[in-house]
């Protein structure tokens, strides 16, 4: 076989969503497995509804998940004498006629056929009449009499079509636009697509674009047909179960790399592994492993594998996919061994970028502002003294190691005889404004001398009613 060739054909008729994302990874993953080609195509003749907002929203997405494509983009309303050079071709072989039938003539045939207990369809009045091109005259496809039609596909098996359940179906409008059946097979064979990966919700439209293969005479692409993505309660994805466009995970603070890594899952295996880097998805990648049940999207296990790619993600590239979310909290934060050790506190205990950016802001504030139940439980009047006692301890080092600070704790320990966390809490508090946070010494050493010193002042100034 000839070198793989993927596509990707988006309608621009809003955002990308979940299901079409993972269409496109199954192809751009197959594509780069295979060292073959990946395609964009751009199938925008739908002109009432296609925009230019949704084509560079279909953009956006794809480089946050990082899918390049080799070829393209190709845009469908620029390819019109194209479409138009092959219905020429199926006139000329006999493939292909016009029709003159009105509305009201191709309602009573449904009619008819209804009644009789029939498929309500084209009967073939033009068929055999040779009928010349007209205004009103649309271009019919000569579909088979009878016979079968075999789907030969990868995931689903053999699907057989019986050919008497086709009419003759339209390929060009009246107004001269082409129909989709029609021109997303013309669009494979000029761009040379030999692997048809999609959506099991094509499988119906597949015996019409193949009939139209065989009357051009070009071999078959190899057809896989992908089960959908369900919700929770395993109904089509939609709106009502959460989130479906692609950005909206990207701004809720998902890694692209975690993102791909789930999508892929839904709907492919490799043994029992679920954590794939990217370069392993593209190694790993096969079409035989491609499931036919639908897999569910899950935002729990989602999250949860967020996490983990979270923790496998090197401080610095972190950094880099934090600081937008820092600026969106008010945060001007910079690339450094600053941030980079903030994030190493936040990583064992981060889902996303956003609730790590959320858990940042006391490293870089210059106020702190208490959680009210935080400040009610633990900066009360028992705690002025073990503040103090440390303001003073820490006012005496002058290197903030792991050390130093152990040993300036155990001493308002020992003088105090209070227990660690009688100390901790209300230094946490004071330090972040909250209760829960990572390693209260990783907090003083990456926050510095100057700084805690000035929170801990506040806190005890807080406690005294002056602040």
């Amino acid at each position: 076989m000839n070198d793989i060739i993927t596509r990707f054909p988006p309608s621009p008729t809003g955002y990308l969503h979940v299901g079409g994302a993972r269409t496109a990874l199954f192809n751009w993953l197959y594509a780069r497995h295979t060292n073959g080609r990946f395609v964009l195509r751009i199938e925008d003749t739908d002109t009432a509804r296609s925009t230019k907002e949704s084509v560079d929203a279909i953009f956006e997405a794809l480089e946050w998940l990082g899918i390049e494509w080799d070829d393209g983009p190709y845009y469908q309303s620029q390819r019109f004498d194209i479409y138009r050079e092959y219905i020429d071709k199926l006139i000329a072989s006999g493939h292909a006629y016009y029709c003159t039938c009105s509305a009201e003539e191709l309602e009573a045939m449904r009619a008819e056929a209804m009644e009789k207990g029939g498929k309500p369809k084209y009967d073939g009045t033009c068929r055999d009449k040779g009928l010349a091109k007209t205004e009103k005259a649309v271009v019919r496809f000569k579909a088979p009499l009878g016979g079968t039609t075999v789907l030969e596909d990868v995931v689903k098996g053999n699907i057989v079509f019986q050919n008497d359940e086709l009419d003759d179906f339209i390929i060009c409008r009246s107004d001269g636009t082409p129909t989709y059946n029609f021109v997303v097979v013309i669009d494979d064979i000029t761009m040379k697509i030999n692997t048809i990966i999609r959506g099991d919700d094509h499988v119906m439209n597949t015996p019409k674009q193949m009939l139209i293969y065989k009357a051009l005479d070009v071999p078959l692409p190899v057809y896989a047909h992908v089960p959908m993505v369900l919700g929770s309660d395993r109904t089509r994805l939609s709106k009502r179960h959460g989130a479906t466009s692609v950005t909206a995970y990207r701004d809720m603070g998902f890694l692209p790399d975690a993102f791909i890594n789930y999508l892929v899952r839904l709907g492919w295996s490799f043994g029992d592994q679920e954590f794939f880097t990217r370069g392993e998805l593209v190694e790993k990648f096969s079409l035989e492993n491609i499931g036919r049940s639908a897999g569910v999207f899950d935002q729990e296990k989602l999250l949860a594998l967020n996490a983990e790619h979270i923790k496998a993600t090197p401080a610095k590239t972190l950094a880099t996919l934090l600081i937008p979310f820092l600026q969106q909290e008010g945060i001007q934060a910079e690339q450094g061994p600053f941030i980079e050790s903030v994030i190493q506190t936040l990583v064992p205990r981060s889902k996303t970028l956003r609730e790590m950016a959320r858990d940042a802001v006391f490293y870089f504030s210059d106020t702190i502002e208490y959680e009210e139940k935080a400040a009610g439980k633990f900066l009360k009047e028992n705690a002025l003294e073990p503040l103090d006692m440390l303001v003073k301890e820490l006012e005496q080092i002058e290197s903030f190691t792991e050390e130093n600070l152990e040993e300036a704790f155990r001493t308002v320990m020992e003088k105090s005889g209070l227990k660690l966390g009688k100390i901790a809490q209300p230094v946490r508090v004071a330090l972040t404004g909250r209760t829960a946070s990572p390693g209260i010494f990783e907090i003083i050493a990456i926050i510095g001398k100057d700084k805690v010193l000035d929170r801990l002042r506040k806190a005890v100034a807080y406690i005294n009613g002056s602040a």
